[in-house]
């Protein structure tokens, strides 16, 4: 509703950023909610799920999230990876996402467990007590070793609502450390640890520098993508590969997801260009 300029407040739209003041009349549409029982996701999915957890206890569930599956249902998505869960184990029903993973983005996702554990973990995140660390594949040569790209990126809207992310001197702070893994004349293999959390933050950051990352629809060269398609790339080239925050008793724990095999075994193919 925000998206679509639905929501009012003193009769003009307002963003998702607005923050209320006492004294403003706010207008929401009336919602319509479907009675109609969701229909459970397919086995095949839940096993899928299953096999990707990586850590759990009463508080947190890590998970390493399959690449093409989105974190949570709407915009025509039936099954995202919070119902699935809510709906797998009856312990789960209340399984909230910690933070977000883009709907091409394989790799680790924190969720939440209980209300308590889930208000510890989004003041983590919002105080940059969360260390997460990428692999990412990027187009050409990468040629800078060790490098920290320091670009403030705002969001902007296109069409339908679409979030599109640009550098801009008037846009929110944003930093991201970049280390090469593996430097081919075709493509790059570099490590990635974002140091703010601003949206597509890695994608446009390394597009920006001219080194798109693989498979990038949004940010990439749409004919680069379709060669790497046909070399058998199967959608964007980005893992998040660890993440590490405070887990309660025995304080910080670091969690690592292994690059899934629908990108693992095409990395070196991808590397040679061919």
């Amino acid at each position: 509703m925000l998206r679509k300029g639905e929501v009012r407040v003193n009769k003009g739209r307002a963003k998702p950023t607005r923050r209320l003041v006492s004294g403003e009349v706010i207008r929401i549409p009336p919602i319509f909610v479907d009675t109609v029982t969701p229909q459970r996701a397919p086995q095949r999915l839940e096993k899928a799920l299953i096999d990707a957890v990586l850590f759990e206890d009463r508080d947190v569930l890590v998970i390493n999230k399959p690449g093409g599956l989105a974190v949570h249902g709407g915009s025509g998505i039936s099954h995202g990876v919070v119902e699935v869960l809510r709906q797998m184990r009856p312990d789960w029903a209340e399984v909230s996402l910690a933070h977000r993973l883009d709907r091409e983005t394989s790799g680790a996702l924190v969720l939440a467990k209980r209300r308590a554990a889930l208000r510890k973990l989004h003041e983590d995140f919002r105080e940059n007590r969360v260390s997460k660390v990428y692999q990412a594949l990027v187009v050409g040569y990468w040629p800078h070793g060790h490098h920290v790209i320091d670009l403030p990126l705002k969001v902007t809207e296109r069409r339908n609502g679409e979030r599109h992310v640009v550098v801009a001197p008037d846009g929110k702070p944003s930093v991201t450390e970049v280390t090469v893994t593996d430097a081919r004349k075709s493509a790059s293999l570099l490590t990635v640890s974002p140091q703010t959390g601003r949206t597509h933050q890695i994608r446009v950051h390394l597009a920006h520098l001219g080194f798109p990352i693989a498979g990038d629809d949004r940010y990439g060269e749409p004919e680069i993508n379709d060669r790497l398609r046909k070399q058998g790339l199967p959608r964007l080239f980005l893992h998040a590969q660890s993440i590490a925050f405070d887990a309660g008793v025995g304080g910080e724990r670091l969690f690592s997801a292994p690059l899934p095999n629908d990108i693992a075994k095409k990395l070196p193919r991808l590397l040679a260009g061919n």
